[in-house]
């Protein structure tokens, strides 16, 4: 299959790169092209954009069996009202590009899979979440529902639209684990806040195969939460992890200082709901992780 992605060379970019270089062809759109050429494989096509205008790269979806748009910024950082706009800018520009970019092509792509995140759900840890639970309030959700919004028009192209709501996503050299590490090796990790909120993960593998199984289903099309089947609190992940890297993991660390140094962004951290995967379950994909230890074990054991 000839597939075009952007944010190519994030997180989750790079896992799907490596995953798929050997059978299919990778084309990536992306702001620095010999970065990503430093970064990527040699049989990944970098192909210049801006994410703002359209250009040359239009002629790279041309004939394209999937697009997977992963562009925005990290959002793990504090929200001033300028952090705000830069993260919306970041998502909703370069979806909005790839929709009228898809509006005039001869052939557009069969398949998009769109980012997105589970903050766009209520962050309640008395919930039990799927797919069909409504949004919540605040700056995630909005933002969560603006993204989402911004790719449904490609609908009208004929173009089979899946929206992966991605929870905590855990693998190796990023994401969520690479910051929590430093404090658990250290012997000073531990839950954040009352640790009781729920945290809901998935194995970066998992979300590689999870999007993967979609290509593969021409009959999927919606929302799918791309989190494993079992959340776990965060007193379950803090126990887990330093078992696992044979720490103590007791030291809690208290919401106001959390409020402190991340400002609104800590309630993400110190709220959370139970979300689950009903859809990707139902469909019948198969969870090489299901389980919290045997992720992290995976992740951390060589």
């Amino acid at each position: 299959m000839k597939i075009v992605l952007t944010g190519g060379t994030g997180f989750i970019g790079r896992a799907m790169v490596r995953a798929w270089g050997a059978r299919h062809q990778l084309m990536v759109l992306t702001r620095e092209v010999e970065r990503a050429r430093q970064q990527l494989p040699e049989s990944v096509t970098c192909v210049h954009w801006d994410g703002k205008t359209l250009g040359e790269w239009l002629s790279v979806l041309e004939g394209a069996d999937v697009v997977v748009n992963l562009a925005g910024e990290n959002i793990a950082q504090r929200w001033t009202p300028a952090v705000k706009e830069r993260l919306r800018q970041s998502r909703i520009q370069p979806t909005r590009l790839l929709v009228e970019a898809v509006a005039q092509l001869r052939q557009p792509p069969a398949l998009w899979l769109q980012a997105s995140a589970i903050g766009i759900y209520d962050q309640n840890p008395a919930l039990e979440v799927d797919e069909n639970s409504p949004p919540g309030k605040g700056f995630l959700a909005e933002l969560g529902v603006e993204w989402e919004s911004a790719a449904r028009p490609a609908e009208s192209q004929g173009v089979r639209l899946c929206w992966m709501r991605f929870g905590i996503v855990l693998g190796a050299g990023g994401g969520a684990l690479e910051k929590m590490l430093p404090p658990f090796r250290l012997g000073v990790g531990g839950p954040i806040g009352s640790g009781r909120q729920w945290l809901s993960w998935i194995h970066i593998e998992d979300v590689v195969g999870a999007a993967h199984f979609l290509m593969e289903q021409p009959h999927l099309a919606g929302v799918f939460n791309f989190t494993a089947p079992n959340p776990v609190t965060m007193d379950e992940f803090a126990r887990t992890l330093g078992k696992i890297l044979h720490r103590p993991a007791g030291l809690r660390v208290p919401a106001f200082a959390l409020k402190i140094l991340l400002g609104e962004m800590a309630e993400s951290l110190l709220q959370g709901s139970r979300v689950l995967p009903r859809r990707l379950l139902k469909a019948g994909y198969a969870f090489r992780y299901p389980e919290l230890e045997s992720a992290l074990r995976a992740v951390l054991t060589p």
